[in-house]
């Protein structure tokens, strides 16, 4: 499958939310609240970075990719991954790797220090994301607690993703 990546526009957001929600709907792990946690933190003016991609063929939108602000005691400016969409007839094609490849790549660009995420370590893995020691969020499983940085590793403390992730409904 062909697909291009971009930043999102105002015209993709009912899409973005239609899709976070379809690729959710299934999964073990999701709350149900995933549409909500991305509309709210844009409305909160958290959403950094926010990717499509987008199928050229037909203009629509089948991934997303959502970084916001985390609160921490490490050095430097640190983001969230999260969600991660894509459509549910496209994944495992390489539309989730690209759409965290290009998010690392333009959070380098910014300056980030680097990027945590709750998600499962068989995944996000091959990006170079790992359970590190002291690295935690309440309420998680350590082993879930993942950090990739793109400088020297800090001293790893815990963290605390944006109010979205817990008051979206």
């Amino acid at each position: 499958m062909s697909f291009v990546i971009r930043n999102e526009e105002v015209a993709d957001h009912a899409a973005i939310g239609e899709l976070t929600a379809a690729a959710f709907l299934t999964a073990a792990h999701a709350s149900g609240t995933e549409a909500a946690i991305v509309r709210d933190l844009r409305v909160a003016g958290a959403l950094v970075l926010s990717l499509v991609a987008v199928d050229p063929a037909t203009d629509e939108i089948v991934g997303h990719a959502g970084f916001s602000p985390i609160e921490t005691e490490m050095p430097g400016h640190w983001f969230g991954l999260g969600p991660l969409s894509v459509n549910s007839g496209l994944q495992r094609t390489g539309v989730g790797s690209a759409l965290v490849r290009a998010g690392l790549t333009q959070l380098t660009n910014m300056g980030a220090a680097g990027v945590v995420l709750v998600g499962d370590p068989a995944y996000y893995g091959r990006f170079g994301f790992a359970a590190r020691p002291g690295l935690a969020c309440e309420g998680v499983p350590d082993l879930y607690v993942q950090a990739f940085a793109f400088r020297k590793p800090p001293e790893w403390c815990p963290i605390a993703f944006h109010p979205a992730f817990f008051t979206a409904k």
